[in-house]
């Protein structure tokens, strides 16, 4: 859903606990292996038993394979951490207890009617998504697609590595994940909040002083991720300072002559 925003790890852990009744774990594990590995919810719902279950254990790597990904995008393999594999077991151990048996083509994620046959539809999972985070007592632009934003900019936050990310994603240009990351959605809701006059948050202000502090590289990295051109930044930051040297030579000509200069 287009302008979706992504969940941090609190919300994401509110979300977690919010799923009740008889298919609360098949939508607690979509929801979990969704924020886990940034499918899309297409890729997700298309996923079979045996995608996820080899050998008596989870995957460590997930394979978006060519015939459920988007469009004519290649097919991707994507890191399961120990969250997307709890997940898994626990959907593996609902399927045995719901069906009595582990059938490695039924679908992974299977629709109420059908005794298993068929995968829960794309509105299915909105609605379970939809119920979930209203539950959890969270707000805004929320659907389906918030678990992939959510995967995407967390992954982004530990790597600081955008063609990671794209190629996690299966984008095909990284112009396309620069738009999809964004802002750091809950930095900028945190300080959003500090700046209110009734804050009571304990959230001191950066300033200029702090700036300073920082070392090259880390504005160097920051800047990046803003999407400032650094290279033009730097050779205006060079021709300002040749500029200010010229002057202060003209100023001063004995500068100029000074060989400890």
């Amino acid at each position: 859903m287009k302008g979706t925003r992504p969940l941090d790890n609190t919300e994401i852990r509110k979300v977690s606990e919010a799923f009740s009744g008889t298919f609360a774990i098949r939508n607690r594990s979509l929801f979990m292996l969704g924020v886990s590995v940034g499918g899309r919810i297409s890729e997700l719902i298309a996923l079979k038993v045996d995608d996820v279950w080899q050998n008596g254990s989870p995957v460590k790597d997930l394979l978006f394979d060519l015939s459920i990904v988007k469009g004519s995008e290649v097919s991707r393999a994507v890191p399961v951490n120990i969250d997307g594999r709890q997940a898994i077991e626990n959907l593996i151990a609902w399927h045995t207890e719901l069906y009595g048996d582990i059938a490695a083509k039924r679908p992974l994620f299977p629709s109420r009617n059908g005794q298993g046959s068929k995968p829960m539809t794309r509105i299915a999972a909105h609605n379970a998504l939809k119920e979930a985070f209203g539950a959890a007592g969270l707000n805004g632009k929320l659907g389906t697609h918030s678990l992939r934003k959510s995967y995407a900019q967390r992954l982004y936050e530990q790597t600081n590595d955008i063609y990671a990310v794209q190629e996690m994603l299966g984008h095909k240009s990284v112009v396309t994940t620069q738009r999809y990351l964004g802002v750091n959605y809950a930095s900028v809701r945190d300080a959003s909040e500090a700046m209110s006059i009734h804050s009571e948050l304990n959230v001191s202000t950066k300033t200029l002083s702090s700036v300073n502090d920082a070392s090259n590289d880390e504005l160097l990295v920051e800047l990046l991720r803003r999407g400032y051109d650094v290279a033009r930044l730097l050779e205006k930051d060079e021709s300002e300072q040749s500029f200010q040297r010229s002057t202060e030579a003209q100023k001063h000509p004995s500068i100029k002559n000074d060989p400890y200069q």
